[in-house]
């Protein structure tokens, strides 16, 4: 079977700014690759390019096989491929459960006809759409079921926004999430909790993670595997302890240090 994701010789310039440069890279149904990398290092645009928000000056993007260069973003989605961002994105004036049930649209079949009359086939999918929403909801605990379904998303505490874009990923039955630093703002405890989440996400709802993360606490804790990032290009590949100590890497967060204790950068 072909990889869950795989890109290779992946270019994306903005003017004279390569962003992504020659990057490649498989990951293999189930598992959680952590992305890595200093800021400006091009990782949020790689996951640009993948979910179809840019388009690649060249290179080849495939998931199961199948081609994404030139698709859309809802195409993508389609196809099984969701993303949170570094900035959370909701609908604050809609309900927890209503920004869970958007999630379900790229799945929706009834028609705007359908929906305009309130056809039996439109309220038959609406119930099922609000089931898949309260099921993903239900992932997370009491966090956000119950009274919580009629709140809106803005009342939510700031971890709790996290949760629900998450939710909302799930609810496109996705199988491969890609989540932009999923742990930033968070303190030490949400932090400890979205790590466990993210197993949890694999390892009871068969999820494929590919993760863009700074708190090296949280890659440590959940990747199966890490690649580093500097400049667009691929520095560095494997496990944690292996990356976390590749000179390369050491030199992307650190700088190279001279002999006379100056930054070499």
């Amino acid at each position: 079977m072909p990889p869950i994701f795989e890109c290779e010789g992946l270019i994306k310039s903005f003017g004279g700014l390569t962003a992504v440069n020659h990057f490649e890279l498989q990951i293999e149904e189930g598992e959680i690759v952590s992305l890595i990398g200093p800021n400006g290092a091009g990782k949020t645009t790689l996951f640009n390019l993948i979910t179809g928000f840019y388009p690649p000056d060249s290179g080849s993007i495939h998931s199961d096989g199948r081609s994404l260069v030139g698709l859309s973003t809802h195409q993508i989605t389609q196809l099984g491929i969701a993303r949170t961002f570094q900035n959370v994105r909701l609908f604050p004036n809609m309900t927890v459960l209503q920004n869970v049930m958007v999630g379900q649209h790229s799945r929706s079949k009834s028609g705007v006809l359908a929906a305009i009359l309130r056809l039996p086939s439109f309220k038959a999918e609406e119930e099922r759409v609000m089931a898949k929403a309260k099921e993903q909801l239900e992932f997370f605990g009491t966090r956000l079921v119950g009274y919580r379904y009629d709140q809106p998303a803005y009342s939510l505490s700031y971890a709790n926004r996290r949760r629900l874009e998450i939710a909302r990923a799930m609810a496109t039955e996705a199988k491969l999430l890609l989540m932009d630093e999923p742990s930033a703002g968070m303190n030490p405890k949400e932090t400890e909790e979205i790590t466990e989440l993210i197993g949890q996400l694999r390892d009871e709802r068969g999820f494929t993670i590919f993760f863009i993360e700074h708190d090296m606490r949280v890659v440590k804790g959940v990747s199966d595997r890490v690649v580093a990032m500097d400049y667009g290009s691929k520095i560095a590949e494997g496990s944690y302890a292996a990356v976390s100590t590749d000179e390369h890497v050491i030199e992307a967060y650190l700088g190279r240090v001279s002999e006379d204790g100056a930054d070499g950068r």
